[in-house]
């Protein structure tokens, strides 16, 4: 089953309106409004996952007390070290 679309007007930035035709024309969308439905998708989705990061994260502060900066601190040390470096160096 499709689903039903709706009609939407909107002013667009005319490097975006290139960028989603040079899309189309190399391929990569369907149309101008299909490349456009994908980035609003992949919005909603990218805005759902950062709720739900501070919803967690307002559970741990619930349960635990508030993050303090000394152990964001701690943490970032903490991954730094035990990161695995792909190209580069550590110290980079």
């Amino acid at each position: 089953m499709t689903q039903r679309k709706g009609r939407l007007t909107v002013t667009v930035d005319q490097a975006l309106i290139e960028a989603g035709s040079d899309a189309v024309a190399a391929g990569r969308a369907e149309s101008l409004s299909g490349w456009v439905n994908l980035a609003m998708a992949e919005r909603a989705e990218k805005e759902r996952r950062l709720r739900a990061m501070a919803d967690a994260v307002a559970m741990y502060e619930d349960a635990f007390g508030p993050i303090t900066q000394a152990e964001l601190v701690s943490q970032e040390r903490s991954d730094r070290q035990s990161a695995l470096v792909v190209r580069g160096s550590k110290n980079a």
